[in-house]
């Protein structure tokens, strides 16, 4: 009965986000500005509540994360233009360093294997160089200051978050980590996107593209979270077992 329950909840969990994914589809396509609103603040309060019917309990960290997303979500509703722009990083980037905080205690430096330390340090500089040469490109284009150095900030947020998510996974190769290298994946994807229509080319494809790949990437935080709290779940009770056959010992 149990597992029939979990199969079930995965179903609908996971029905959800396809129907998100079917309104921001049609919001893309039908380019209404009110709709393209509306439509980017459903993701993070219809998983939730689908979360919260479920699982009762959230973390702090998590909470914060979803909050400050959320609030970049909605973001639009309120600000227009440059103003919209600098709000939401500022948000997004609060963001993420939520969600670096979330991962950072389980990337444990000095149990790096070397040869993995020296890959992930390859990749974390290459990744750098990138941005220090976009972020260059962007000073000439980009009057404001204040705009490109936000710009910088969030994209490097997002840079150390995969860089992290990256060195966890390859560390431990776990269920948990596994979903969350996911997750950041396409939610990097997903700001590209965003970078790409609000800096280069702007095409509904792109807005679409965009907005599905972020709540992939949601869904997937999500997914972590519950698989991580089973596995904490999981252990303490493993502890407890073993304490109480200690003391009948």
């Amino acid at each position: 009965m149990k597992n029939w329950l979990n199969l079930t909840f995965n179903k609908v969990f996971f029905y959800a986000l396809l129907g998100l994914i079917a309104i921001s589809f049609f919001a893309a396509f039908s380019q209404n500005s009110l709709m393209l609103k509306s439509t980017m603040a459903l993701f993070i309060p219809v998983l939730l509540i689908f979360y919260l019917v479920k699982y009762k309990s959230l973390g702090v960290i998590f909470i914060s994360f979803l909050f400050f997303s959320f609030l970049g979500d909605i973001s639009s509703s309120f600000f227009a233009n440059e103003t919209f722009i600098k709000v939401s990083s500022i948000l997004y980037f609060l963001s993420y360093l939520y969600l670096i905080a979330i991962v950072v205690p389980k990337f444990k430096l000095l149990k790096v294997d070397k040869l993995i330390g020296i890959y992930l340090l390859g990749v974390f500089v290459i990744n750098l160089f990138f941005l220090y040469t976009l972020y260059s490109i962007l000073t000439v284009i980009i009057p404001d200051n204040t705009e490109v150095l936000l710009f910088g900030l969030k994209s490097l947020s997002l840079i150390v978050l995969a860089f992290i998510s990256f060195g966890v996974y390859l560390n431990t190769q776990s269920r948990q980590s596994i979903l969350f290298l996911v997750a950041v994946v396409f939610i990097v994807f997903s700001t590209i996107l965003n970078y790409v229509n609000l800096y280069y080319l702007y095409h509904w494809s792109f807005e679409m593209l965009h907005r599905v790949l972020y709540g992939i990437g949601l869904y997937f935080i999500f997914r972590y979270v519950i698989a991580d709290n089973k596995y904490k779940k999981a252990i303490y009770e493993l502890r407890r077992s073993f304490t109480s056959d200690n003391i009948w010992a």
